[in-house]
């Protein structure tokens, strides 16, 4: 008999705490990048039990597959965002229900021509209402005593289209022999 062990998803109570910001903005190699900052609020506490904010959040951490701190190599998470219309969901593997992230336009439209976002999650509190000075603030003590995890998170590649032969993706032409592709349907050979 064997079996398998899974990590559980976060609580509801922290999902609940979290406050989160969108940005673009420039990365390291001076890229415009998306950012996401995921925290969480004050509200986040157990009554003095062993088991602290910062506990769940590296939990939380876990379940997304492993963030690091900002002197590592960022790790590339599983595919876990989603766009539906306007909105942007963020997925967390064993939660109930997806994180919507507040989002502008020009940060929607840089992840869906990126496919990705840096995701940073706080270990110290800060509210939703914190402002952009608050904000910043809070980035820049966070970064100098090693309170953030970051890493990279992706929209999930494209669905093949059925109508379309995954051998020459639709250009009628075999990506190896460079010849009339022998898999794909009338439909690709008859597309210009």
């Amino acid at each position: 008999m064997s079996v398998t062990l899974t990590p559980s998803g976060p609580e509801l109570r922290l999902l609940v705490s979290l406050a989160a910001w969108t940005w673009p903005g420039a990365g390291p190699d001076g890229r415009e990048t998306a950012h996401i900052l995921i925290t969480h609020t004050q509200a986040l506490t157990d009554g003095g039990t062993a088991v602290t904010a910062e506990d769940r959040m590296r939990g939380l951490s876990a379940c997304l597959g492993g963030l690091t701190g900002a002197r590592e190599v960022i790790p590339e998470l599983k595919p876990c965002l989603q766009l539906v219309g306007d909105h942007v969901l963020l997925h967390i593997p064993g939660a109930s229900r997806r994180l919507r992230l507040p989002t502008r336009r020009p940060w929607t439209e840089l992840v869906t021509r990126t496919g990705e976002a840096v995701l940073m999650l706080g270990l110290d509190p800060l509210p939703q209402s914190a402002g952009a000075v608050c904000l910043d603030a809070y980035l820049d003590a966070a970064l100098a005593t090693d309170r953030l995890l970051f890493g990279r998170v992706r929209l999930p590649p494209p669905a093949p289209r059925a109508d379309v032969c995954s051998t020459c993706g639709g250009s009628g032409t075999d990506p190896i022999s460079g010849r009339a592709c022998p898999d794909c349907s009338l439909h690709c050979r008859l597309e210009p």
